[in-house]
């Protein structure tokens, strides 16, 4: 099991940035593809971005393509996520989560994945 930890959201005007970050312990990540999905108030968890183990496949969400960026860094067993051009409507509670098997993919369903953070609020005001 992978125990994963978010960081760095927390309250920003519409047009800022913000850099989450999402910290594994127990097992390296390194052989999973990994995701972020956000949930807002009374809606479903939704995809967001997603990056395969090597690196080389990334997938993004309609809503934030061109916006935001997903990357890792397996020496620091951790997964980013860069929010540029932030808006309200980027408002949620934001997730990582790790591909369900050994395997250089990542999916935008949210049964595909495994061992989920708590989760780090972003805000965005207009």
């Amino acid at each position: 099991q992978v125990q994963l930890v978010e960081s760095g959201g927390g309250l920003v005007q519409a047009g800022g940035s913000l850099r989450l970050s999402c910290a594994a312990s127990g097992r390296s990540l390194s052989v999973y593809g990994m995701a972020w999905f956000r949930q807002a108030p009374g809606k479903e968890r939704e995809f967001v971005a997603a990056i395969s183990w090597s690196g080389d496949s990334r997938g993004y969400a309609d809503s934030v393509k061109g916006r935001f960026t997903i990357t890792r860094e397996d020496g620091k067993n951790t997964v980013y996520l860069q929010m540029n051009s932030l808006k309200p409507e980027d408002t949620a509670t934001y997730y990582c989560a790790r591909f369900r098997a050994y395997d250089n993919m990542w999916s935008r369903d949210t049964g595909d994945y495994r061992d989920w953070g708590q989760g780090t609020q972003v805000t965005v005001s207009s």
